[in-house]
């Protein structure tokens, strides 16, 4: 059976895209929505993100925990935002290879946001038979597919509840003269 081999999930988010676009493109904060992201660490001097940004991804998945690189492949304020995963490792992210791509679009929808998260195997050369058992073996019995679809969708929950609960409430009216 092929495998599926991108999957997405949207949600609105009261927040301007803007301001989701801050928060999502900071590497260093995706522990706090990610189910598995435990943070980043941003390899280089420059901390707001730009195209061909590398940092080193802490993850976790019950008991297992690994490291991976990833580059930055659209930083569009506002806009986009978007990395691929080329590296895994336990402590280090040591082995090279096509990995994921991870994909956010960020959509004005009468001052709220749509933000769409997509997720795309990278592993095209792996044997669709390979891909399925290995990832059997690392989700508990999913495909990634059906794992990531899980993943984005708690990503997406979690953000929105970050932005909507961080956005200033309305201006407090003044009181009787």
């Amino acid at each position: 059976m092929p495998r599926t081999m991108s999957v997405a999930d949207s949600i609105i988010i009261e927040a301007t895209p803007a301001q989701v676009y801050e928060r999502l493109s900071d590497p260093t904060a995706m522990g706090r929505w990610s189910p598995e992201n435990r943070g980043a660490t941003v390899r280089g001097e420059r901390r707001e993100a730009y195209v061909g940004m590398v940092f080193d991804g802490s993850n976790k998945r019950g008991a297992m925990r690994w490291s991976t690189r990833c580059t930055v492949t659209a930083a569009d304020p506002g806009a986009r935002f978007a990395f691929r995963v080329h590296a895994i490792g336990l402590r280090r992210p040591r082995l090279p290879g096509p990995i994921a791509t991870w994909d956010y679009l960020f959509e004005d929808v009468g001052g709220a946001t749509r933000v769409t998260e997509t997720w795309t195997d990278d592993r095209s050369s792996w044997p669709d038979v390979l891909a399925n058992a290995f990832d059997r073996v690392a989700t508990g019995g999913k495909t990634f597919a059906q794992f990531q679809r899980g993943n984005i969708r708690t990503t997406l929950q979690r953000l929105k509840s970050v932005l909507e609960e961080d956005a200033p409430g309305p201006a407090p009216s003044p009181g009787p003269a």
